[in-house]
């Protein structure tokens, strides 16, 4: 069963479950952004909605991943961070699914008329997914 939670703050951040899964984050970036991380430095991503398929294994689970993703400042340590530190970005919104599969989602995702802006992001250790960053829209999360 999946959980959509429409508008990240405190409260819905709050109600995140503590357990493993995955999770779609709706990443907002207010303008365009020119990547730097060494494998897509120079990338750009125009302004608009991406959504990132993630999976969240470890201690405090999916509640624990989003918290952080939603993080303003934090150290580097996933593509996504990019996305979403120092202003670039922000998480606007997160489907949850406990005991989900990032790839299931990124696959549901890619089916609602979506586009892969980078081959590559977020799926580097992935042999399925040609990436785990989508350009699309908020409403695409309603998977039904």
């Amino acid at each position: 069963m999946s959980t959509f939670f429409p508008e990240i703050n405190d409260q819905t951040l709050r109600q995140l479950p503590k357990v493993a899964g995955a999770y779609v984050l709706v990443i907002e970036l207010e303008a365009d952004l020119t990547l730097q991380n060494k494998r897509f430095a120079g990338i750009n991503l125009a302004k608009g909605t991406y959504l990132y398929c993630g999976s969240a294994n470890g201690p405090g689970g999916i509640a624990a991943r989003v918290k952080r993703h939603c993080k303003a400042t934090k150290k580097p340590h996933w593509h996504v961070d990019e996305l979403t530190s120092n202003g670039a970005g922000r998480v606007v919104s997160v489907l949850a699914v406990p005991g989900g599969d990032e790839c299931a989602l990124r696959a549901a995702l890619q089916e609602a008329d979506t586009q892969v802006p980078v081959p590559g992001f977020g799926s580097s250790d992935c042999a399925m997914c040609c990436s785990h960053l989508l350009w699309g829209s908020a409403e695409l999360l309603v998977l039904g």
